[in-house]
């Protein structure tokens, strides 16, 4: 035993105990490496996959976006086309309703004295100003 408490052993065994643990911590630290490379190869796999599932949601929410602005408009533009078509339907039957009146000779009759000024027979015309008419005329 030397000073340091520590027992001097033969270089043939220093040797072949080195070599064994020079062989076992090779092994020990080749598997750490493996664990280590296993671990990073992981990361980087997961990494891959969370970029492609942030990039893909991504895509699906501009995506929904966009159609639901699309379809906020069309749906717009469809309660504009409805309104539009029921006042054309409206104004249809206003006409449909006139034609049937010019069909009748009475109602011929009675536009064409009231808007011509024309008259049946025995039938005296008087013009008789309308009251929108003196209230322009009293503001001038």
């Amino acid at each position: 035993m030397n000073y340091l408490g520590v027992n001097n052993h033969n270089n043939e065994e220093d040797r072949n105990i080195s070599s064994i643990n020079k062989d076992y911590v090779r092994s020990v630290e080749r598997k750490e490496k493996r664990q280590k490379a296993h671990k990073v190869r992981l990361i980087r796999r997961l990494s891959a996959f969370a970029v492609i599932v942030v990039v893909v949601m991504g895509w699906l929410t501009i995506t929904l976006f966009n159609q639901t602005q699309a379809l906020a408009a069309k749906e717009e533009k469809k309660e504009e086309t409805l309104q539009i078509l029921e006042e054309v339907r409206y104004e249809q039957e206003m006409l449909n309703s006139q034609i049937l009146k010019l069909n009748d000779d009475e109602y011929i009759a009675k536009l064409a004295r009231k808007e011509y000024f024309l008259s049946d027979k025995g039938e005296i015309i008087f013009a008789i100003p309308e009251k929108s008419d003196k209230n322009n005329n009293s503001k001038e």
